[in-house]
């Protein structure tokens, strides 16, 4: 594994770059770590080696802005940076500029189903005209936040990211919530949830799904049975400490487990959701070598 660490990509904020020792142009998937908009950095996330650098991936984490520090829209721009900086600086690390995806959990999911809707627009709330494309080819959203405006979301980490309460700023939740966002140039999405997470409702991904599969996005949706919050996270990680336990490490440890499925996209899903399943949505749609394909 080759890793570049620490690189700055806009003021304060910080990316690391894990990827095969490979020197072919490979696609990029960007990580957006959770931790309720509010606490957390880049360091949150999975096993970079193991996902999914040996399996061809550029692998990037970034930072962006927590809530105590900016409100809403903040965070929708830190990573509309950050995924203008990867394409910007694609060849210097080996990537293919058209080939990027977003992955997030939790607070993350919720930023990269936004910035995933909002990536055809050349410039959103007052960014300059010429910042460049701010677009990604696919979007993985685990247990992410839909709609800002459903009564289960008026809790304290939403009114910390808006600034107050989704009634208080509604226009603001409005724009805030992926499932209130126009998905007409939406790339393929695929969204996980727990079924049994009591942190952010499975309500919040079946919202999301449903705006995308009325739009005509290719979307698939696991609801997986028994799962509570933060699966994605490696064991040990809990992202909202002191508070309600996690379900750290269960995807990996318990990749079998039974899950109701939905998709538009009239392919054959397998039946459990795993790591394996976001591995080959990321190469179904954003190519590069197959895994155990050496340069």
């Amino acid at each position: 594994m080759r890793e570049h660490l620490a690189i700055e990509f806009a003021r304060g904020l910080l990316l690391d770059i894990v990827r095969p020792a490979d020197d072919r142009a490979l696609p990029a998937i960007i990580w957006l770590h959770g931790g309720a908009w509010r606490m957390g950095d880049r360091s949150w996330r999975p096993d970079f080696a193991r996902y999914f650098a040996r399996s061809g991936f550029v692998m990037i984490s970034i930072d962006y802005t927590l809530s105590g520090d900016a409100v809403f829209p903040r965070q929708l721009l830190d990573v509309r940076a950050g995924i203008r900086w990867v394409r910007e600086h694609a060849s210097e690390h080996g990537i293919l500029a058209d080939s990027i995806g977003l992955w997030g959990s939790s607070a993350g999911g919720h930023l990269a189903a936004l910035a995933g809707l909002h990536g055809g627009a050349r410039a959103i709330l007052g960014e300059p005209e010429g910042a460049g494309s701010a677009a990604v080819q696919a979007v993985m959203d685990g247990y992410g936040a839909g709609d800002l405006l459903a009564p289960d979301q008026d809790n304290p980490p939403t009114a910390g990211l808006l600034g107050g309460s989704p009634g208080e700023r509604r226009e603001l939740a409005t724009l805030a919530s992926p499932a209130r966002t126009d998905v007409a140039s939406a790339p393929p999405f695929l969204i996980m949830h727990g079924a049994a997470d009591d942190l952010v409702p499975a309500s919040q991904s079946i919202a999301l799904y449903e705006a995308l599969a009325a739009g005509g996005t290719d979307a698939t949706l696991y609801l997986i049975d028994g799962f509570g919050h933060g699966f994605l996270n490696p064991a040990g990680l809990d992202e909202v400490a002191p508070g309600p336990r996690l379900d750290s490490g269960r995807l990996e440890s318990d990749p079998s487990a039974t899950a109701k499925l939905r998709s538009t996209s009239g392919r054959a899903w397998p039946a459990s959701a795993s790591f394996g399943v976001i591995e080959e949505f990321f190469r179904e749609n954003l190519g590069g070598p197959a895994a155990g394909d050496e340069a």
